[in-house]
């Protein structure tokens, strides 16, 4: 018998068709896929079903856009071997796990809270009595910053554990707000709802979230998408990917007090997530992106309106970048800063702009292509030094390549779709999964529904999940006065993480 069903992105399957192994030739099964640098583990999640908790691994082949799916079924109070003892970047899943059902393993290195959702497991746990990690010693002190972001309010804490200047250890606590986002998709009967819902995972991912979720519920109602849709998806993730990359350039800037580069690149931002106002009236992208239809046309017009913009876009962006990446000032602050290397990166399941600075090839829009990206291959930009730098020169690099992508894609934008043909209900007693390259990297939705056809599971997985590890780990050794821009080079979601 097969232990595994291979399915492809935006494709569902019967649960009874999906394999159900024993909990260990389970474990043996996933852990060793990923013995392959060419697999990594895109969702692994539990339900109750029947009585027993159901678990799910979805683990893609980034080298022929395949993902094998598997289950098990154990009793949620029980105590089984980790993945994470075999392969650690399983170890936010079972994190998960732990909290929200209560199942336990024996060898998890780290099995603390993730988000301390209103149903967690163990109401005793909260975020006052998080057991942070310490290290007992006259010599060294903590530091702690939090529990609100200065910048952007949102609740994050971190705790550094300092010999002088010198980081030892960072730990990140996040769940401070938890949202219950994934439990109001399935309380939540109404589609509009659900898509309103979605675009609100992570306010600089509207395009990324939005569209996963639309894809992923067109895939279970069967519904196949227009070109104009599918051509409104594409040009709205990367039109999302040059806004934020811009802005994140600006914010290294301003942490390392290089105020020109801080305000021209913050300029340049500013008419990209405007024209997102001019196309649906909303500077995120919100209302853009809906499963079954396309509510704004992109004609012509807007074609002639964003040539405009990319000619203006173009020349003052090329010439701050010159600037800034010959500024020895600035190199000096960025070179051999805050280092990932590769094979940490792969050991900690790092995914998108993370991975591909420190070498990895993670990009969903080559691997497992969606919308318009099988029609025209996109090529994965991959830096090799894993410092800040390295993240810096692969937001450029990527914000030219979408440049160049966006101006062949509107050169002859799709004639506006038809009335829109109804949804049909949702499959019975199926699994989906959804997977869109963000601007900050792989994303993925995944849903379960019962024999009805209504939702009973809705897993979300921001890339932040995987990635809040790859900054820890990367400030070791480096100065605390070099975290601001290290955090920057990450630019990681809150609220992606506290769903």
């Amino acid at each position: 018998m097969s232990q595994s069903v291979t399915i492809t992105n935006n494709q569902t399957v019967e649960l009874s068709r999906i394999p159900l192994l024993t909990y260990d030739d389970f474990l043996v099964f996933n852990t060793g896929l990923l013995q392959n640098e060419s697999n990594h583990c895109v969702n692994y999640f539990g339900f109750p079903d029947k009585g027993k908790l159901k678990l799910v691994c979805c683990v893609a082949n980034d080298g022929n856009a395949t993902l094998a799916v598997s289950s098990t079924e154990v009793d949620a109070t029980g105590v089984y071997p980790s993945f994470t003892a075999r392969q650690s970047g399983f170890h936010i899943f079972e994190r998960v796990l732990h909290e929200s059902f209560g199942m336990s393993f024996h060898d998890h290195p780290w099995l603390k809270p993730v988000r301390y959702p209103a149903d967690r497991f163990d109401k005793s746990s909260g975020v006052r009595n998080y057991p942070f990690y310490e290290i007992k010693s006259e010599e060294l002190h903590e530091v702690g910053v939090g529990p609100i972001h200065a910048g952007i309010i949102e609740p994050g804490h971190f705790r550094f554990i300092c010999d002088g200047e010198q980081i030892l250890h960072l730990e990140i606590q996040l769940g401070y707000q938890h949202r219950g986002v994934e439990q109001l998709f399935v309380s939540h009967k109404k589609l509009s709802q659900a898509a309103l819902l979605a675009e609100s995972i992570a306010g600089d991912s509207v395009a990324g979230h939005a569209t996963a979720f639309a894809n992923l519920w067109e895939a279970l109602s069967g519904f196949s998408a227009t070109p104009g849709m599918r051509f409104a998806r594409t040009v709205a993730i990367e039109l999302e990917r040059m806004a934020i990359h811009t802005g994140d350039l600006s914010a290294i800037c301003t942490d390392i007090g290089y105020q020109l580069g801080s305000a021209v690149f913050g300029r340049l931002r500013t008419p990209l997530i405007n024209f997102f106002q001019e196309w649906c009236g909303n500077r995120l992208g919100k209302s853009l992106i809906r499963p079954g239809i396309n509510p704004f046309h992109f004609g012509q017009a807007l074609a002639e309106r964003l040539e405009e913009l990319f000619s203006q876009y173009e020349r003052d962006f090329d010439e701050i970048w010159k600037e800034f990446h010959t500024l020895p000032s600035a190199l000096g602050r960025l070179e051999k800063t805050s280092v990932i290397t590769r094979e940490v990166a792969a050991g900690i399941g790092a995914v998108g702009m993370a991975a591909r600075a420190a070498g990895l090839m993670r990009d969903i829009r080559t691997t497992h292509p969606h919308d318009l990206y099988s029609e025209f291959s996109p090529i994965t930009i991959v830096k090799h030094h894993g410092d800040v730098y390295s993240r810096a020169k692969l937001r450029h690099d990527e914000i030219v390549q979408s440049l160049y992508y966006l101006k062949r894609i509107i050169r002859k934008p799709p004639a506006e779709d038809g009335k829109p043909l109804p949804l049909s209900p949702l499959k019975p007693r199926s699994l989906g999964i959804s997977l869109t390259e963000g601007w900050r990297g792989e994303i993925c939705h995944c849903a379960v529904t019962d024999e009805n056809g209504n939702l009973i599971q809705y897993k979300v997985k921001d890339p932040s999940m995987h990635n809040w590890l790859a900054l820890a780990v990367a400030v070791r050794n480096n100065e605390i006065s070099d975290f601001p821009i290290t955090n920057k080079s990450f630019d990681l979601s809150y609220c992606g993480h506290d769903l």
